[in-house]
């Protein structure tokens, strides 16, 4: 069903894009980016090209986002190329509608620059921007079985992100401006922590970004009890518990790195082929790498961990939405994903909230792709048409007739 009148969504992120028209069932998750690598210097790949590459070694990103905000037009034109493209998508943007999402408290410039793009160089017929925490309220709203609408919702979407993690309180359905709160750490700063920590103790992986986010993905997690966790360096048995021994890709044989088994659970065979690869024991980095999303003070950053800047929004929020706030805290972005981040932002809330009220948390089943339902639910609503910065408007009066939408 690729007919005209179907609005396309894109939830542009800093590291993966989510694509598809809003009448498809699921989206396309591409990386959002141009990666060269060292072993094919003729060839830049785009988005999920990366799969053809053959050895993804010393992979160097070319990012369109700088800091959280969208200021390398000519990779993110690059990059959207692909993406509407026949080998990418192959959804057309001319003569459509298309929702596209954008950082919190954007800056007017790049907004500016994302209408001109979209309706110059793609020929859209109209434009809604807006945010991801917006999408997940929204979808949040579309799934919850009461009949909760938007103008009555009262949550705050924590959205762990590649640049940043925003808090971001919606109060009658609105978001609150002066209770958004955003904390430097997201994906990014957890890979490059990691990349230091592995070049100081191993082996030197600076130039290995690829290869360091998938180690994280892999073996990290969140700790419930850090102290408790610390004794790894003085109790052997803790340490065992905590300590693997992972197995580094040599992308001839082995294109991913992998946490090899002990001895004990295999049968033995595995450890003969195993011994001619690449290896490094990792114990404490598995849970001191995501501690800065709630300690990022550890590294030197100046601000608070994801509770606290829950508590904080609050104080901007009117006090009779602080029971419904507290109840509705809902969870997205790729960062959220390691195992035990929501029980401790669970427990660290709890801590720190009001005795008289009840701290609740919604994670969803994929809360990289949740945004993008939302946006899906938005583009099929009935009062969607209205919110459209049309290219008429534009064509007739410039950005400035788009009044914020």
């Amino acid at each position: 069903m690729d007919d005209n009148g179907v609005t396309v969504v894109l939830d542009n992120g800093a590291y993966t894009a989510k694509l598809g028209l809003a009448s498809q069932d699921d989206p396309q998750v591409s990386l959002n980016c141009i990666m060269k690598a060292k072993a094919e210097r003729r060839r830049a790949f785009i988005g999920n090209q990366i799969d053809e590459c053959r050895d993804a070694s010393g992979l160097f990103y070319i990012l369109c986002f700088q800091k959280g905000y969208l200021l390398n037009w000519d990779i993110q034109k690059t990059v959207w190329d692909y993406f509407f493209s026949n080998e990418g998508s192959g959804i057309s943007l001319e003569d459509r509608n298309i929702l596209v999402t954008e950082p919190q408290l954007n800056f007017t410039s790049i907004q500016e620059t994302m209408v001109e793009i979209l309706f110059e160089e793609y020929h859209c017929s109209g434009i809604h921007k807006t945010t991801t925490a917006e999408l997940a309220a929204y979808n949040y709203c579309a799934d919850s079985g009461e009949e909760t609408s938007m103008q009555a919702l009262n949550c705050i979407v924590v959205d762990v992100g590649y640049s940043f993690t925003h808090v971001v309180p919606f109060v009658r359905g609105k978001r609150v401006l002066k209770g958004i709160r955003r904390i430097e750490v997201g994906g990014k700063a957890l890979t490059n922590h990691m990349k230091e920590i592995i070049s100081y103790r191993h082996i030197n992986l600076m130039d290995e970004s690829y290869v360091v986010n998938q180690i994280k993905e892999d073996v990290c997690f969140v700790s419930q009890n850090f102290a408790d966790d610390m004794r790894v360096h003085t109790d052997a048995k803790k340490r065992s518990e905590i300590a693997v021994e992972y197995m580094l890709p040599d992308f001839t044989t082995v294109k991913r790195g992998y946490i090899r088994k002990s001895p004990s659970k295999t049968g033995g065979g595995e450890e003969e082929e195993d011994c001619d690869q690449q290896s490094m024991r990792l114990c404490n980095e598995r849970f001191t790498v995501p501690e800065l999303l709630f300690n990022p003070s550890d590294v030197g950053i100046q601000q608070v961990g994801i509770p606290e800047a829950v508590i904080d929004a609050l104080k901007d929020c009117p006090p009779y939405a602080h029971h419904e706030l507290l109840r509705n805290i809902l969870v997205i972005g790729g960062s959220s994903l390691f195992p035990g981040f929501v029980p401790r932002l669970k427990s660290e809330i709890r801590s720190l909230a009001p005795d008289d009220l009840e701290v609740s948390l919604i994670f969803p089943d994929d809360p990289i792709t949740y945004g993008w339902y939302g946006g899906k639910e938005m583009a099929s609503s009935d009062g969607f048409r209205e919110t459209l910065f049309t290219r008429d408007e534009y064509e007739e009066n410039g950005y400035t007739a788009s009044n914020g939408r």
